[in-house]
């Protein structure tokens, strides 16, 4: 077992020549890294979020097998769902006034909203979008849902009052409009001027996928332009968000420094789902949520 003290790409290189099977995180997985490792034989990623954080041709090019833990879902689902809470009610806005004095008793309220009964759009429907889905569906909400690759049956989409949607219907019709997609090539800047100039004026927006997903400049402009009226952000295009960022001097936006999937209940089932398949890797059983890697 090697373990990485410094974290960076020259330490693990220097390192990985003999690994048969890494543990790839939020730090990219680059190719040199993988060229380093001549008998790496899995990847194993301790969330879903691969795409931008693995060299996914380069374990293609060799035949690299990938899995990834699901464990994170209901975290992410859950933070969803309190973003827009918090965002719908400004509620950090209203916490750092209140510390210093301010009491907005009923001057926030021309800008608040419940969640009862609104719209929610789900731009991306897989595991995430869905337990976000169900979450959200306790306000007795409806919802649009998109994605290219996902298409729910006809119960699952009545359980939870879903019907699918285009990206420019949910934009325009939804009171909330929540990200549940992976970063490509497809997805980078999907949301920017031009789709944020749709949304409604009093609607929010909730990215808990990844900031590349969003043109934050666009974001920033458009939230003091109030459409959308608030937005709560949990990742973003640099991380860590840097110091003075204009999205912090905003108050219709609430921001979380991407933790989402970082729950004690969440670690555990990662390192749990990390852990059974690398032995069952080595044992020659069957992975957990394999990833098919298709041509790079």
């Amino acid at each position: 077992m090697v373990l990485l003290e410094n974290d960076d790409d020259e330490e693990r290189v220097a390192k990985v020549h003999d690994c048969d099977a890494i543990i790839a995180a939020a730090t990219r997985l680059t190719r040199r890294t993988i060229d380093a490792a001549p008998r790496l034989k899995l990847v194993q990623h301790q969330g879903v979020g691969y795409h931008d954080t693995v060299d996914v041709s380069a374990l293609i090019e060799r035949g690299i097998r990938l899995a990834v833990s699901t464990a994170g879902t209901v975290g992410v689902a859950e933070h969803a769902v309190m973003l827009a809470l918090a965002a719908a009610r400004r509620v950090t806005f209203a916490d750092a006034e209140l510390r210093v004095g301010q009491w907005h008793a009923n001057s926030l309220r021309p800008v608040s909203m419940e969640l009862a009964g609104k719209a929610i759009g789900y731009v991306g429907m897989g595991r995430i979008g869905y337990a976000a889905a169900e979450r959200f569906s306790g306000f007795k909400t409806k919802g649009f849902y998109s994605d290219p690759n996902v298409r729910l049956s006809p119960d699952r989409e009545a359980a939870l009052n879903l019907e699918p949607a285009s990206l420019n219907r949910i934009l325009e019709e939804a009171d909330v409009v929540t990200l549940h997609l992976p970063l490509t090539e497809e997805t980078r800047d999907l949301i920017g001027q031009e789709e944020l100039a749709r949304m409604k004026p009093r609607s929010i927006l909730i990215n808990t996928a990844r900031g590349g997903i969003v043109s934050e400049m666009a974001l920033v402009e458009a939230l003091k332009e109030g459409r959308p009226g608030a937005a709560g952000i949990d990742v973003f295009e640099t991380e860590p968000l840097p110091p003075g960022h204009p999205l912090t001097r905003l108050p219709n936006v609430v921001l979380t420094p991407h933790i989402a999937a970082g729950t004690w209940d969440s670690l555990v089932g990662k390192m749990d789902t990390v852990l059974t398949n690398i032995a069952a890797f080595f044992e020659g059983k069957p992975l957990q949520n394999e990833i098919v890697l298709g041509p790079g």
